[in-house]
């Protein structure tokens, strides 16, 4: 299985084991909101399961995929807070088809705010 079909099979069952399993030792995870990259696979497990809680509600869903030999872009949806946020998962793999780099980008700056209030908060309650 492909990394972006793992990604996706996680996405769905939520099951901490497949992202630990999907996640590369040097992983680095980027964010608007975050001030610069995170790196290695504990942050990256860290932020990605926050990310989901924030995000993966019933509304979340992908909606486009642009998919590359090593990397892929995928568009997402979700509602945050009554706002709807619309974003892009910037997705890179080795040759082992682990992630070895996970960008989010999501515009416009109220949603963001919206999402970075919702991750801070979630961070904080994981530890």
């Amino acid at each position: 299985m492909d990394a972006i079909a793992r990604w996706h099979d996680y996405v769905e069952r939520r099951d901490p084991a497949l992202l630990e399993a999907l996640i590369a030792d040097g992983a680095v995870f980027q964010s608007p909101a975050v001030h610069k990259p995170q790196e290695g696979k504990a942050v990256t497990i860290k932020y990605l399961s926050a990310a989901m809680t924030v995000l993966g509600t019933e509304s979340f869903r992908y909606l486009e995929e642009w998919i590359g030999e090593t990397s892929a872009v995928l568009e997402f949806e979700a509602e945050v807070h009554g706002l709807t946020v619309n974003g892009v998962d910037m997705i890179w793999w080795d040759g082992a088809g682990r992630i070895t780099r996970f960008k989010v980008m999501v515009p416009p700056l109220r949603a963001l705010h919206a999402v970075i209030e919702r991750m801070r908060a979630e961070l904080m309650r994981a530890g």
